[in-house]
């Protein structure tokens, strides 16, 4: 059988629950893509996309015909921007190493881009939570909003190399991970709260790292801290 075949279809029976192996697969990628992007390496980003694409198909169960079918059309669709944004942050990263310097120094995002970042969270999630609604998207949809807005949020961070887009992360999990376990998403509500614990320990090693070079300067400042 073609292993892409095989993936696709294959389940993981539980008791009474099915659980699709690619959302398993997907799942383990997003850990390993997030171990290393506290590492900083740049081989995070096309690790996590692989597990974009897995997941992608996972979320829109409905569509794919799963087991579960249920669309969560936030968490399908921030596979989408993962993938978009893993590419500008692959590239970032990768190009800070050709020229010599690390793939990513760390930095603090500073209170002005702090106050974007909650802003951005909370009028992202009622803007698109209305637009999910009509697209069919699972209750509570206004969970399913707030997940995809801190995601973008929380991988734009990441390649600007912030030290809060761990916090983003702590946001998001907090929220996804009732979400997931209500939509019958066991392995992801899992992993999310696995999620949980290691964004805060990557947290105290990004700030960590900062505070041990305080006088580094980034390798990609704010464009507007150059007027």
């Amino acid at each position: 059988m073609n292993p892409l075949l095989w993936l696709f279809d294959a389940q993981l029976h539980i008791g009474d629950q099915t659980i699709l192996w690619r959302e398993v697969v997907g799942n383990v990628f997003g850990l390993l893509s997030a171990l290393g992007g506290m590492r900083r390496k740049v081989w995070a980003w096309p690790i996590g996309i692989v597990g974009n694409a897995l997941l992608f198909t996972v979320f829109l169960g409905a569509v794919f015909d799963t087991p579960n079918p249920v669309n969560l059309l936030g968490q399908a669709a921030r596979q989408v921007m993962f993938i978009v944004v893993s590419i500008y942050g692959w590239y970032r990263w990768k190009h800070a190493g050709d020229t010599g310097g690390v793939a990513v120094e760390p930095r603090w995002a500073g209170w002005k881009n702090r106050v974007l970042i909650v802003v951005g969270l909370v009028g992202g999630t009622a803007v698109l939570t209305p637009v999910f609604r009509l697209l069919g998207s699972y209750e509570p949809v206004w969970a399913d909003a707030w997940i995809f807005t801190g995601s973008l949020l929380a991988t734009y961070g990441m390649a600007k190399g912030w030290v809060e887009f761990w916090l983003i992360w702590v946001a998001v999990d907090l929220v996804g991970t009732p979400l997931l376990f209500s939509a019958g998403y066991y392995a992801s509500a899992f992993m999310y709260v696995f999620y949980g614990a290691f964004t805060l320990a990557g947290f105290v090693v990004w700030a960590r790292t900062r505070r041990q070079k305080p006088k580094v300067e980034t390798l990609w400042p704010d464009p507007t801290l150059q007027r």
